[in-house]
Order: structure tokens, then C-alpha cells, then sequence
């Protein structure tokens, strides 16, 4: 399969690296060629040193029906808008799974999917088109999440947690079993849901508190 990446910043990078990777393992057949890369900001592709070559910048590149594009932008507005704007001119996705990821036989993904290195999907987990589930997330039995999310690394939801569409998990942010979370929320590193979350709410602890215990 040949494939453009949409994006040559931070996460086009780590996705060419997975890529990489994975083209060690997959036969033949399921090869991933990178054609190039796209970015309005050419800086970003000279910032990475890419073996692959710059094709121009996002909002002038003319649709190719002869192969894939893989989204590689991680900013959730700029992805959502750029997907929109390259499906409307009849663009194929293709989603990525890294090969180090556990999946459930039951689990299902939607288009365009990005899942990276040791991510484990649980049984009849659901991930919706075009969300990004990064390094070491985990996804429990039963939970099911909406369109165009970002988990940062080590997200964990517990089961049947419900995710709605457009939200950001920072690192480490988790659920406890059952939590519902609406549309467009910004839920902070390191936080642990307990209550549903409704919509455009931003989540995060207004006082941390830290213990220390001396042994003596």
C-alpha cells in the first residue's frame, strides 16, 4: 500500500518511525510505502530530516485516487479539518496499527485509526474513526469512543467507559468503570474520572496535594 502523510511535524515523525517498524514484520502485501509527506509549514519537514520527500504544502495538494493518506496531525481541530476538507475531494484513508498492539477479536476500529506501539483494545471495545490512541493506552472491555479523540500516552479507561467525539486525554488520565464522557473536553494529565464529564468542559485538579512519609 503507498500512502501520503498529511502533517511532517512531531507526529508524522513518530508515525514514519512506526512505520518503519512495522514494514520489518508485515509481508509484502501489507507494506506500508511512504510517498511523501505534506505541511503548510516547510519547516516542519526540514526540523525531522525525512528520507521521504516533501510534496508541498497541505491546502494546495491535489487529491491522488491512486493511493492512501494517513493523517498524521495530532492537534484535534487542524485533524479534524484537514481530514474533512481531503474526504470531500473523494480521499482515501487508511487507519495504521502498530504490530506490538494487543486487539481483541471482538474489537472494532473506524477509518483512519492511528494506534501506536503496545496499546492494548479490550473485548467489544469500539475505537471511532480518526482518533488517535497513543503509546501503552489501554482500552477496557466494553468501551466505546467517538470520532477524532487523542489519548495520550498510558490513557487508561476502564470498562465501559463511553467517550463521545473531538475529546483530549493528557498522559496517564484514566476512568473508573462505567464513566460517560460527552463531546470536546479537555480532560488533564493524570487525572481519574469518577463522574461523568457532559460537553466543552476542561477536567483537571485545581489543588494537588503530595504526601511525603519518612520512615525513621
Amino acid at each position: 500500500m503507498k500512502a501520503i502523510i498529511i502533517g511532517a511535524g512531531g507526529h508524522a515523525a513518530e508515525l514514519v518511525d512506526y512505520i518503519r517498524y512495522s514494514n520489518q514484520y508485515e509481508n509484502v502485501d501489507s507494506e506500508i510505502s511512504i510517498a511523501g509527506l505534506l505541511d503548510d509549514n516547510h519547516g516542519n519537514y526540514l526540523k525531522y530530516n525525512f528520507d521521504f520527500p516533501f510534496l508541498g504544502e497541505i491546502t494546495t495538494h491535489i487529491i491522488r485516487h491512486d493511493l492512501f493518506y494517513i493523517i498524521g496531525i495530532a492537534n484535534l481541530e487542524y485533524r479534524k479539518k484537514f481530514v474533512n476538507y481531503f474526504l470531500k475531494q473523494g480521499a482515501k484513508f487508511t487507519s495504521y496499527i502498530h504490530p506490538s498492539v494487543s486487539i481483541s477479536s471482538s474489537a472494532t476500529l473506524g477509518e483512519g485509526v492511528v494506534i501506536s506501539p503496545n496499546v492494548n483494545l479490550g473485548p467489544n471495545s469500539y475505537v471511532g474513526d480518526f482518533s488517535l490512541v497513543n503509546s501503552r493506552a489501554s482500552i477496557g472491555h466494553d468501551t466505546k469512543i467517538g470520532k477524532f479523540n487523542f489519548l495520550s500516552p498510558n490513557v487508561c479507561f476502564s470498562g465501559f467507559t463511553e467517550v463521545g467525539d473531538e475529546n483530549l486525554f493528557g498522559i496517564n488520565a484514566a476512568t473508573i468503570p462505567g464513566i460517560r464522557i460527552g463531546d470536546r473536553n479537555k480532560i488533564m494529565a493524570g487525572m481519574t474520572l469518577e463522574k461523568n464529564v457532559s460537553n466543552d468542559e476542561v477536567v483537571f485538579y485545581r489543588y494537588k496535594e503530595r504526601i511525603s512519609v519518612i520512615k525513621v
